[in-house]
């Protein structure tokens, strides 16, 4: 689950190979839940400028490559932060998942795109969901940042021997990653 480089670690430091990884797993737990997302400035009431949201869903896996784990992520268009994400399966729950964890004045206000994936139609209101095929798109940050985190978080690189074995692990890298991601974004 970790890289040939944690046993040089462990040399360097002087620590044995339980204690860093129990260090590891500390700091996948200590990451805050709000991704240290920074919220919109505007009141809740009036909408000075429409909130942008891009949605989508990025494959990876825990174990094997037959325990398919699909990343939902969530990024304000504008901000570029990753607002919310989910770790789980391709299914309308998943999707639904995600949608619980988007903070409410994106629920509320924000613009939801999406590729043509027909399960956001049944979770994103209407009024608020676009889907947009792949010839008619816009400049799509979520993608971009899909391929940003499978070249930073080695556990997501399709060939790879960094793959992980424990689904919280693999949560806990992904958490850690996007949170220190967004604090170098927001600054």
């Amino acid at each position: 689950e970790l890289p040939p480089a944690t046993h040089g670690i462990c040399r360097a430091v002087g620590v044995g190979m339980k204690w860093l990884l129990d260090f590891i797993v500390a700091c996948y737990r200590a990451a805050p839940d709000d991704l240290n997302v920074v919220l919109p400035a505007q009141p809740d009431e009036v909408i000075v400028q429409r909130l942008e949201v891009e949605v989508d869903e990025a494959w990876s896996f825990v174990g094997n490559k037959g325990n398919k784990q699909w990343i939902w992520l969530a990024l304000d268009a504008r901000t570029r932060q990753v607002i919310a994400f989910h770790v789980g399966d391709r299914s309308a729950q998943s999707a639904e998942l995600l949608w619980q964890k988007i903070p409410a004045v994106y629920r509320r206000q924000a613009t939801f795109h999406t590729d043509c994936y027909s399960v956001y139609e049944n979770v994103i209101p209407a009024k608020q969901h676009q889907a947009i095929t792949k010839k008619a798109r816009k400049p799509n940050h979520v993608e971009r940042f899909n391929c940003t985190m499978r070249q930073r978080v080695s556990r997501l690189v399709r060939s790879t021997l960094s793959f992980s074995k424990n689904l919280d692990n693999h949560i806990g890298a992904i958490k850690y990653f996007i949170c220190g991601y967004n604090l170098e974004v927001s600054n």
